[in-house]
C-alpha cells in the first residue's frame, strides 16, 4: 500500500462489522484462514476471562489493584498477534492482551498487581518490556530501542502502546519527534478508549488523534479498535513497513473502556450508563462469535471446549495467586536499586520503625 502524503479524513478502517459481517479494505487486505480466526476468538475469550478473574481477585483482597481491559481485547490481541519473533513491544499497565500474545503467563501479571514482584518476566525472552506506570514514559524507551535496532541493522520493529490521555504527555510528543527525525522502526499504537481516567476525549484533543502524526512527518491511520481483524491487518502492515525502513507510523484504535480505569475508580461518577450500553453492542468478542456462526466455522463443541479451557485457566489463576507470598510494606525497598544503597537502607529502617508502631492488624 502506498501511504498517502496528506491527512486522511476521520473515518476508520473496519474489516468486521459489529454485526459480524466481513468487509474488505483495498488499502489493508487481510489474508486469514478459518483456523486463524478461530484462534483469534480463543485469544479474545481467554484474555477477557483473565481480566474478569483478576478483577474478582482484587475485590476479594488478593490483589492490591487491577487495571481492567474490558472492551479493549480486540485492539490488544490484533496488535499483539501482528508482532513477530525479534520485535519488541512496550506496554503501559493495561496491555494484558498483548502480554498474552507474547507468551507471558497471566499469573505473572497478577504477581505484579499483588505487589510480590516488579514484573517477573524476561523482556528479552518474550519481546515484551515490563509494565510502565508513569504515563507515556514507555514511548521514549521504545524509540530508543528502535534506534538501537537501526544501529544493529536488525530487521525488526518496535510497537509501543499508550492511551488517549497519554497523547497529551510531553514524553509522547518528544518521542514522535525523535522517531520521525531518525526514521526509527517504531509503530505507535494508541488505544483511544475515550477516557483519560475521568477526563473525556474532547478535553484532550480538537482533532482525531491519528491526524497528529502528519504534523510530525509520518503517517497515521484510525482503525475500529473493536475489530480484531482490522487491528491485525493494519498492525501487520505498519510493522512490516517499519521493518523495511520506511520509518514510524501512528495507529489510533478507536475503542471504549467498558470497565473502570482501575479497580480504585468509580466510572459511574463521570459517565452515563447509556453510553456503556451503546458500546456493548459493538463488543469485540460478539462480532467474531457472530461471524463464526454465520460462516458455519464452528459448532457448539467449540464453545463448550473453550468454556472448559477458560474455567481451568481461572482455577489456576485463583490457586496460583493465593499461593503467592503476602507482600509486606518494607518490601517496597528491596528492588529500588540493584545493589545496596545507603539512602534506601536508611529509609527502610525509618519506615520499619514507623510501621512497628502499629498493631499487627493495622499493617
Amino acid at each position: 500500500m502506498a501511504i498517502p502524503t496528506h491527512a486522511p479524513d476521520d473515518g476508520f478502517v473496519q474489516l468486521l462489522t459489529p454485526e459480524g459481517e466481513r468487509v474488505e479494505n483495498s488499502d489493508f487486505p487481510l489474508d486469514i484462514t478459518d483456523d486463524e480466526i478461530r484462534a483469534l476468538y480463543r485469544d479474545l475469550f481467554l484474555v477477557r476471562r483473565v481480566d474478569a478473574e483478576a478483577t474478582a481477585l482484587q475485590r476479594q483482597g488478593e490483589l492490591g489493584l487491577w487495571a481492567q481491559l474490558l472492551g479493549q481485547e480486540a485492539a490488544q490481541v490484533g496488535a499483539g498477534r501482528a508482532l513477530v519473533s525479534g520485535d519488541m513491544a512496550f506496554p503501559t499497565y493495561r496491555e494484558h492482551g498483548v502480554a498474552w500474545c507474547r507468551g507471558v503467563d497471566p499469573l505473572t501479571l497478577l504477581g505484579l498487581f499483588r505487589g510480590t514482584t516488579n514484573g517477573g518476566w524476561d523482556p528479552e525472552e518474550h519481546g515484551f518490556a515490563l509494565y510502565t506506570i508513569v504515563i507515556g514514559d514507555q514511548c521514549p524507551q521504545a524509540v530508543g530501542y528502535a534506534m538501537g535496532l537501526q544501529h544493529d541493522r536488525a530487521e525488526n520493529a518496535v510497537m509501543v502502546f499508550f492511551g488517549d490521555g497519554a497523547s497529551s504527555q510531553g514524553d509522547v510528543n518528544e518521542s514522535f519527534i525523535w522517531a520521525s527525525v531518525f526514521n526509527a522502526p517504531v509503530v505507535f499504537f494508541c488505544q483511544n478508549n475515550q477516557w483519560a481516567i475521568s477526563e473525556p476525549l474532547e478535553r484532550q484533543t480538537r482533532i482525531p488523534l491519528f491526524q497528529r502524526a502528519w504534523g510530525f512527518g509520518f503517517p497515521g491511520v484510525r482503525i475500529d479498535g473493536n475489530d480484531v481483524l482490522a487491528c491485525l491487518a493494519v498492525s501487520r502492515h505498519m510493522l512490516q513497513r517499519a521493518r523495511e525502513g520506511a520509518g514510524p507510523a501512528l495507529i489510533e484504535a478507536f475503542t471504549y473502556r467498558m470497565g473502570a480505569h482501575t479497580t480504585s475508580d468509580d466510572p459511574t461518577r463521570y459517565r452515563l450508563d447509556s453510553d456503556v450500553e451503546a458500546w456493548r453492542l459493538r463488543d469485540p468478542l460478539e462480532r467474531v462469535r457472530s461471524f463464526l456462526h454465520k460462516q458455519q466455522l464452528v459448532d457448539q463443541s467449540f464453545f463448550t471446549e473453550l468454556d472448559e479451557e477458560a474455567e481451568q485457566l481461572a482455577e489456576r489463576l485463583r490457586a496460583g495467586t493465593r499461593a503467592l507470598p503476602n507482600p509486606l510494606p518494607p518490601d517496597m525497598f528491596d528492588h529500588a536499586y540493584a545493589e545496596p544503597h545507603a539512602l534506601v537502607d536508611r529509609q527502610r529502617a525509618e519506615f520499619s520503625q514507623y510501621v512497628a508502631g502499629f498493631a499487627p492488624e493495622e499493617v
